[in-house]
């Protein structure tokens, strides 16, 4: 009898817990369809726009389509991404055929291979039109100014294709600023952002494309937070407490972030997330666990409790290095919102974190550049 009793209270237990999981899965679901997912950072190959190849069908990348639908995934900052190369014509010349190969590869994916489902939004009011049509939405992100070359003119050029946000560098230093990547050979070009990259925020500040400090070197990154009349956002940085990375913030650049009233989208990428966990899982992955949802939002965490659940958001890196046990493309998108549920986010605080703190940036961008304009 006491056996029997033990049995039932046992089965019960588990019942429990079943129902428990049951109630916070269908909670997280709720919240997930009701808020705006938005993703800051997804890097793109123009090999995947052409007719035969595209975002329309389920490809072999982290990001399309059909992987969107399935997670849930409203909005993908698709990246015109350029490598960094030599500074003088040829480079500068390479640099923006890259760049502009990229700008049209976006915009034939919404104008010609799927327009029914997804267009580029280039304010958060379009963003909001696109969706309430049932569609998917676009958004451009250009990492590295590298292909400006010497003439600040062509800002309102990528501004005009859809670009609202770009930082200065990507790795290496180039025209405009130094990068993280100083931090590994000990050098510097500017000793911060150059005279022309002062140029190039003034132009982005009158435009109204965000700056984005994810790359840039720290004394940079300050600089740019001194000089620039915006709030900035950090497109795909996580926190340097928890990973010892150059290209995450420390916590005195955090505070530079909150101070500017900007956003800091925390990072799916294994090496930022948790760099010593993911090494040894590298070296024995039998033994050790790898870097999943839940050490990401570790970073969500701390960032919030840091500097305020105003200045945090998310972003993925996918089809760029990111990718983490759980949320390995956009179709597992709703493991993020589950992650945040269990830990006891509210869904207005989950909005905030999804899409409501960059959208908010980008509205203030938006507006001061509105003024900029307006006094000329």
């Amino acid at each position: 009898m006491r056996l029997y009793i033990i049995i039932i209270n046992f089965f019960f237990f588990i019942g429990c817990i079943n129902n428990s999981k049951n109630i916070l899965i269908e909670k997280a679901n709720e919240i997930h369809k009701r808020v705006i997912t938005l993703d800051t950072h997804n890097d793109i190959d123009v090999k995947n726009f052409s007719d035969s190849i595209n975002y329309k069908s389920n490809t072999d990348t982290q990001v399309n389509l059909p992987k969107m639908i399935k997670g849930g995934l409203d909005v993908s900052w698709l990246i015109v991404y350029t490598k960094q190369g030599t500074l003088d014509d040829k480079g500068y010349l390479i640099a923006e055929q890259n760049a502009y190969s990229k700008f049209n590869a976006i915009n034939r994916l919404t104008s010609i291979y799927a327009p029914d489902q997804i267009e580029i939004a280039r304010s958060s009011k379009e963003v909001r039109e696109i969706i309430n049509k049932g569609k998917k939405v676009a958004m451009i992100g250009v990492e590295n100014a590298y292909p400006l070359g010497l003439d600040t003119s062509n800002v309102k050029k990528f501004y005009d294709m859809g670009a609202r946000y770009m930082s200065l560098a990507h790795n290496g230093h180039n025209q405009f600023s130094d990068s993280n990547t100083g931090e590994f050979d000990n050098t510097s070009l500017h000793d911060g952002i150059s005279e022309l990259g002062r140029q190039v925020i003034d132009k982005m500040n009158y435009y109204g494309i965000m700056v984005d400090i994810s790359h840039p070197s720290k004394e940079a990154i300050r600089q740019i937070i001194q000089y620039t009349r915006t709030p900035v956002i950090a497109s795909h940085s996580s926190a340097r407490n928890l990973s010892d990375h150059p290209r995450n913030l420390d916590d005195e650049q955090l505070r530079w972030v909150k101070k500017n009233g900007g956003v800091v989208q925390v990072v799916a990428l294994h090496e930022f997330i948790n760099k010593k966990k993911h090494h040894a899982y590298v070296k024995n992955p039998k033994l050790n666990p790898p870097v999943s949802v839940s050490d990401f939002v570790n970073h969500i965490d701390y960032i919030k409790n840091l500097i305020g659940i105003d200045h945090v958001g998310i972003s993925s890196d996918f089809d760029g290095g990111g990718g983490i046990e759980g949320w390995q493309d956009a179709s597992e998108t709703l493991n993020v919102t589950l992650e945040l549920v269990k830990r006891g986010y509210s869904e207005n605080e989950i909005k905030k974190i999804w899409s409501g703190n960059l959208l908010r940036v980008l509205d203030e961008v938006e507006y001061i550049a509105k003024t900029l304009q307006e006094k000329n």
